[in-house]
């Protein structure tokens, strides 16, 4: 199903069954494709699991982000030179 922002508004009852049948909403503005609304619990068709993607544990193996908690604290300190 095809909906310009203006039918969001005034036609949410039938973009609401068109997800209800599992039907993907594609969003216009002025014609141009923005998006697409997806039902829930549908995935992209190819879609990776995030476990997948190379950027997922990039820093895991560092020792300094061990502790998440004492790592932010210091993140937060800011420079002494600062004041």
């Amino acid at each position: 199903m095809k909906a310009s922002v203006l039918d969001f508004r005034r036609r949410m009852k039938d973009i609401l069954q068109a997800l209800d049948r599992n039907e993907a909403v594609t969003i216009l503005h002025r014609g141009k494709k923005k998006g697409i609304v997806l039902p829930a619990g549908l995935d992209k068709q190819g879609a990776l699991p995030i476990a997948a993607h190379p950027a997922f544990g990039i820093w895991k193996d560092r020792k300094d982000m061990g502790d998440v908690r004492a790592f932010m604290r210091k993140l937060r300190e800011g420079r002494p030179s600062a004041v």
